[in-house]
């Protein structure tokens, strides 16, 4: 007797659903997606205890007739792919045609649909179609899930707490309102609304509803393209960042996907701009031809592939690095508190008549306020409309070039031997002195490690270290780099090395430590090392460790000729960690701290 047999179709759903429908925030993706797939402006979210009692998704999409709203639960029906071909050109969200029949076999569904004519509606638990009927006649389409996971005890078991489940839920709405700010979403749980956006088609009024004003006033905009990709999009000044990597959206074609070099990538952009164990708020969409990815990687559709992936990280970096390049880094304390607006108070309509008349008052008085709608706002730092010519956007960053670097300062002491006070006519500046030097030290042996034939001294007694059988395997393969920088490294017995020669520039007293550091930081990279990767951990390691320390006394010769050299740094703002040198407090703002001008 036959051991094979065909899988019953109920049984096949749930098997399907274990991939599609891994949790709460499972069912709102898919159905959030079937609604913008259908040409919805608005989609309305209703969650009852965070979507484990039930989840409604209302839309105003085109909807369906009788005949689709039925056969829109089998398995593989869908209308959005009809032949192979299709499969290398998609431009919808979903096209798979398993999320509704995975969600039917694990919950109670109840679907409301209309084309326009008489509508439909259908019942169904545990992937049975109890009911068929007429319904009312509103355009569009809502659907309910009840009683998720209802039939599979053990799925239910494992649901994550209710914070996490919502947690997930927000964050994926979120990101697709950010991804479509053409659309209204409204996100409710248990009648309390955590997300309204207007469908205006402003991104950054959308990034205000999810990240906060604060977030958004610290936001430029970006944009550029290569080859075959297109970006646009926003990126906040270093001084904002999150714990986790969840400000860092990125969106191709209108998807929200995750890619790990993606994120690497924009992360690794603000590089000595932010600490390194925290993460930029970023929101990039990539325009993309649909034949150059791959969405068919996963059921839930999150993960891509990329042809061409080399171009699309070296734009991503470039349009960043040239951004932060431009920036004013300078924290401003302001001595005045403001109150909080009311979200239905807040008007700001970026619309190209208003945005022109706000970025010119921005540009001309950076650190003043104006009135939008009843509230004050006051903006410390200059923000870019995404609307401005191509000549506006050229005076712009002519203007951020001049002031990149810090007008001239004076000092006039030092504060616990740590802090030096500087001052000039725009107020006062105070300037962390390990910070500074570190940023100095660090921009010099970027550039000494960047050249080739260094000068070289010999050490009295040539220095010997011994690595583990496969660390020296690593390190002979890198050489070559070695040499290039200055030194001379030979093979010395067994796992073993010896420096007969190193550069001049190693700190004085420490040669031998700063030399097996940079022999583990050869070590460290493995596979992935590259000549980059080796300059630009060399330089931070050592220049901390040449860096004038916290309690550390120097003179004023001392400080002077620290401002000469933090003024040609590069980015004279942050140390390589990503910390800020220098904390500036306006003339304005220290009157105000001592009651010397009026609020």
């Amino acid at each position: 007797m036959s051991k094979i047999k065909l899988m019953d179709e109920l049984l096949a759903n749930k098997i399907a659903a274990g991939e599609v429908v891994e949790r709460c925030a499972s069912v709102v993706k898919e159905l959030v997606e079937n609604s913008i797939d259908a040409n919805a402006s608005e989609i309305k979210i209703d969650l009852k205890e965070v979507g484990t009692s039930a989840i409604k998704v209302t839309d105003n999409g085109i909807g369906m007739d009788k005949e689709d709203a039925v056969m829109a639960f089998n398995r593989h029906a869908t209308s959005k792919l009809k032949t192979e071909d299709d499969l290398f050109h998609i431009e919808t969200l979903g096209f798979r045609g398993e999320a509704l029949a995975s969600i039917a076999s694990v919950s109670e569904i109840t679907l409301k649909t209309s084309d326009g004519n008489v509508g439909t509606l259908v019942h169904i638990a545990g992937g049975k179609v109890l009911q068929v009927e007429n319904s009312d006649a509103r355009v569009g389409t809502s659907i309910e899930v009840e009683n998720l996971f209802y039939n599979t005890p053990a799925r239910l078991k494992h649901m994550k707490s209710f914070y996490t489940e919502l947690a997930s839920i927000t964050e994926y709405v979120n990101k697709i309102a950010l991804s479509y700010p053409n659309i209204k979403f409204v996100l409710t749980n248990n009648g309390s609304t955590l997300l309204n956006t207007d469908g205006s088609n402003n991104l950054l009024k959308v990034i205000k509803e999810v990240f906060g004003l604060e977030v958004a006033r610290k936001m430029i905009f970006i944009e550029g393209e290569k080859e075959d990709y297109k970006i646009s999009g926003y990126m906040t000044y270093p001084e904002i960042h999150k714990s986790s990597r969840n400000g860092m959206v990125t969106l191709v074609n209108g998807r929200v996907v995750r890619n790990q070099e993606l994120n690497r990538v924009i992360n690794d952009s603000y590089h000595s701009y932010k600490p390194d164990n925290r993460y930029p708020v970023v929101v990039i969409n990539i325009e993309v031809d649909p034949s150059l990815i791959d969405v068919n990687i996963h059921p839930t559709k999150m993960d891509i592939k990329f042809s061409k992936i080399d171009t699309l990280l070296e734009l991503v970096q470039e349009i960043i690095k040239k951004n932060l390049h431009h920036m004013n880094h300078t924290p401003k304390i302001e001595a005045r508190e403001i109150q909080k607006p009311k979200v239905e108070q807040l008007n700001i309509e970026l619309n190209k008549e208003k945005s022109i008349v706000e970025e010119s008052i921005k540009e001309t008085y950076p650190n003043s306020t104006f009135q939008i709608g009843e509230e004050e706002i006051a903006y410390t730092s200059l923000k870019v409309d995404p609307f401005y010519t191509e000549e506006k956007k050229d005076s712009q960053l002519e203007k951020k070039e001049e002031m990149r670097k810090f007008k001239q300062l004076y000092p006039v002491g030092i504060v616990h031997a740590t802090y030096i006070v500087c001052q000039n006519e725009d107020g006062m500046t105070l300037i962390d002195q390990h910070a500074a030097k570190e940023r100095c030290n660090y921009e010099r042996f970027k550039k000494e490690l960047g050249k080739v034939s260094q000068n070289s001294i010999r050490p009295i007694f040539p220095l010997t270290y011994e690595f583990q059988t496969n660390e020296f395997i690593i390190l002979k393969e890198n050489f070559s780099v070695l040499t290039n920088i200055g030194f001379e490294i030979e093979e010395f017995g067994v796992s073993s090395v010896i420096i007969k020669k190193h550069p001049t520039w190693l700190p004085a007293g420490q040669e031998k430590e700063a030399i097996l550091r940079i022999l583990e930081a050869v070590i460290s990279f493995e596979k992935n090392f590259t000549v980059e990767k080796f300059n630009e951990k060399v330089a931070t390691m050592l220049s901390c460790k040449l860096a004038i320390k916290a309690n550390d006394y120097i003179d004023m010769k001392e400080v002077e000729k620290l401002l000469e050299d933090l003024e040609h740094c590069e980015n004279p703002f942050h140390c390589p960690h990503g910390r800020p040198t220098m904390i500036q407090f306006s003339k304005e703002e220290l009157e105000k701290l001592f009651k010397r001008s009026g609020f």
